[in-house]
């Protein structure tokens, strides 16, 4: 696609993928490098010829966070240009964990801050033995807030005390442990391990399946044990009439692969 300067996307055998394309800022989160990201999220969310996207990047880096530059802007910012910018990054935070389709995070170097955020938020991460992960931001006087809602989620109250109050950085193996990130694979292994998984998903399962386990999953946090029952119910009787239920189970009864 044409028109983007900060990442790139491409698109094949029901794969979206988004790179990152600031090796030289060590792909830094800029404001106007997550509006490229929102766009291309949402194009995708709406593409009928994807199913799974991959958020990957060029260069050593993942994602160094925020860049340096927009953080010296911030200085003279209102309060109100604050939460603008703030609500800035909220907004592909949650487009990207709200989103309808699979997000696989495929993490070839260092993930800190922000960028460490962006990995929390995808479905799965996979990652190479020497990437460090880390969220730094007490060390200068800030706080990780908008990643904490979400990495409260996925790791739990006491590795997120962990993490953000050391401002510390670990490795991918203890991202793994923390299940931060879902699979460590050697280097040049990674580009096709990642691929393979994501085709893997396209072609072993329903795609409308797949859309309302997350959605569900988003939502039941926040829900007492009866909402969420009633929730369940729901979800189940509608899965129940859609076009996938009745050719998987019909699949499954004339013991036949379903063709997704």
């Amino acid at each position: 696609m044409t028109g983007l300067k900060y990442i790139t996307m491409t698109s094949s055998a029901r794969v979206g993928v988004i790179t990152l394309n600031r090796p030289e800022k060590r792909n830094a989160l800029s404001f106007d490098l997550i509006a490229e990201l929102k766009m291309a999220f949402e194009r995708y969310e709406n593409d009928d010829q994807v199913n799974v996207i991959i958020l990957k990047a060029n260069g050593p880096s993942f994602c160094a966070g925020a860049d340096i530059a927009d953080l010296q802007k911030l200085l003279n910012y209102s309060f109100e240009e604050n939460l603008a910018d703030s609500n800035h990054l909220k907004e592909l935070f949650l487009t990207i964990y709200t989103l309808k389709k699979v997000v696989i995070a495929q993490v070839q170097g260092h993930a800190l801050a922000g960028g460490c955020g962006l990995v929390a938020v995808c479905d799965f991460a996979f990652t190479v033995p020497e990437a460090k992960f880390g969220f730094p931001e007490v060390k200068i006087g800030f706080i990780p807030a908008i990643v904490m809602i979400f990495l409260l989620r996925k790791v739990g109250e006491a590795k997120v005390k962990q993490f953000l109050l050391s401002g510390e950085t670990f490795s991918a193996e203890q991202a793994r442990q923390t299940e931060l990130v879902y699979q460590i694979v050697e280097s040049g292994d990674l580009e096709s391990r990642v691929m393979d998984f994501a085709k893997k998903l396209i072609e072993t399962n329903s795609s409308h399946a797949m859309t309302l386990t997350k959605q569900m999953i988003t939502k039941l946090h926040s829900m007492s044990l009866l909402e969420s029952l009633a929730v369940a119910a729901d979800m189940n009787a509608r899965a129940r009439e859609t076009e996938d239920f009745k050719h998987g189970i019909q699949s499954f009864l004339n013991k036949e692969k379903p063709s997704w």
